[in-house]
């Protein structure tokens, strides 16, 4: 609770926190919002694909034009300013460099960044969930190997969800389950980027206006990043999955409680432990008043007397037993919550959210039929969606991850609705994300066997 006053004590030592940005989209641009309002940190340098592109982000969250003149990262560091590039290698390797946020979105390219500030002792705050996804467990590993943090973005969902959980957990209270709001109906995992706008709740015009990709969005709206997001706090806290990929029940705020319970006592779950995610739209697309869309939340359990009666004392709102209550966020700042995140790392050495284990993995399925040949487009395109599974289910199946579905050749056709697996596709092999993958396949594979 004192990341602020460390944070000012840095800046009057003169000692910043130096940051080095990769990639400065969407995400990207929310963060760099709030450094200049953030004591004790200096970004010394950002790389982006298009550096002039970075620089109009830059211009567009207020970033005056002399704050981006740095001629190089050394310059940066002698005048305060932001060195803009297109060398994200130069950025990790530099020496001042403590903190690496990877906020690209791109998972193959993710997974390269985070094994180089690694392997140059820098701490990685990860924006680009998607790598977490399907190799995760291993960053973590290859990050305590090298005697650095690796960490979750705070302000994106996943890491939210674990606050919540290790909030529950060092209370005392079981975890029965926890997740994140969606607007979802079942057709929605057809979606496509021609279709998202329509379903998601806005106009062209107001996506254009935002600078909105369709396609990350439309990689929402199909129940990818659900997915995504989901198998990240299960890997992170241990929280079980639906043997059968997220059952997305209708719930108002009120109602969490009630539906996030075991199925023998009313609710949804399979079993206590688990990850959800609740649906603001009831099954024929009414909306759901005061609903967690854009929220987080965790139920705990009361299990003695004495703790409900708390429960009921104190207000707060259960489930009609009275033994499950849930506590939640209604709203995510997204990319202007992820300084919690860079001070965490640099001034505590503790991540806001990493794996810990192999639970949980997100298999590419076919959104409709598709031929061999075809070229599958990854997360929110036109040819397949992300589907949460058990780690066990993925490993015994040979499920192909929706993080390594994007510029790959299908061999032979594949229904609509089935998951993939590596036999179906022409997988480039040499890359690190592939390498790094089939790297925690071997080494976490049986204990997600053990535990399905």
């Amino acid at each position: 609770m004192n990341l602020y006053s460390k944070l000012q004590q840095r800046a009057a030592d003169g000692r910043p926190v130096r940051v080095g940005l990769i990639g400065a989209g969407k995400f990207g641009s929310m963060y760099l919002a709030q450094i200049p309002r953030t004591p004790g940190v200096q970004l010394v340098g950002i790389a982006d694909l298009s550096p002039d592109a970075a620089r109009a982000n830059l211009a567009r969250v207020g970033w005056e034009a002399e704050r981006t003149r740095a001629a190089s990262l050394d310059d940066a560091l002698k005048t305060g300013a932001t060195h803009v590039g297109d060398d994200w290698q130069a950025l990790v390797r530099h020496p001042a460099i403590d903190v690496v946020v990877e906020c690209t979105g791109n998972p193959i390219a993710a997974v390269e960044h985070c094994l180089e500030a690694f392997s140059q002792r820098k701490h990685v705050v990860n924006v680009t969930v998607e790598a977490d996804a399907f190799c995760g467990p291993l960053l973590a590993r290859r990050a305590a190997e090298a005697g650095v943090v690796y960490s979750l973005a705070f302000g994106d969902q996943p890491a939210l969800i674990c606050d919540l959980v290790d909030w529950a957990r060092a209370c005392g209270f079981p975890v029965v389950a926890a997740g994140r709001g969606h607007k979802w109906l079942p057709h929605f995992c057809e979606s496509t980027p021609d279709t998202v706008w329509d379903n998601w709740g806005l106009t062209p015009e107001q996506a254009a206006r935002g600078g909105l990709n369709p396609k990350m969005f439309n990689s929402f709206l199909d129940g990818s990043k659900p997915s995504i997001e989901s198998t990240a706090v299960a890997n992170a806290t241990g929280l079980g999955v639906p043997s059968n990929g997220l059952l997305y029940p209708p719930a108002s705020v009120e109602d969490i409680p009630f539906v996030t319970r075991p199925v023998s006592e009313g609710g949804v779950l399979e079993r206590k432990g688990m990850v959800e995610v609740i649906s603001s739209l009831e099954a024929d697309g009414r909306v759901i008043p005061y609903d967690i869309r854009m929220g987080v939340w965790v139920t705990v359990e009361g299990e003695t007397e004495y703790i409900r009666n708390c429960f009921e004392e104190y207000k707060a709102h259960t489930d009609p037993s009275g033994r499950y209550f849930t506590l939640y966020k209604r709203w995510h700042l997204i990319g202007l919550e992820v300084g919690v995140s860079v001070a965490s790392v640099a001034l505590r050495g503790e991540p806001t959210g990493a794996a810990t284990c192999w639970n949980a993995d997100v298999v590419a399925t076919a959104k409709r039929d598709l031929r061999a040949g075809e070229m599958l487009d990854g997360e929110g395109g036109y040819t397949v969606w992300g589907k949460l599974l058990p780690a066990a289910t993925s490993v015994a199946t040979g499920g192909l991850p929706l993080g390594l579905a994007h510029n790959v050749k299908l061999v032979r056709p594949v229904k609509k609705g089935q998951s993939l697996s590596w036999a179906d596709v022409e997988m480039e092999t040499t890359t690190h994300a592939y390498r790094t993958r089939k790297a925690m396949e071997q080494m976490f594979a049986a204990p997600a066997r053990r535990a399905a």
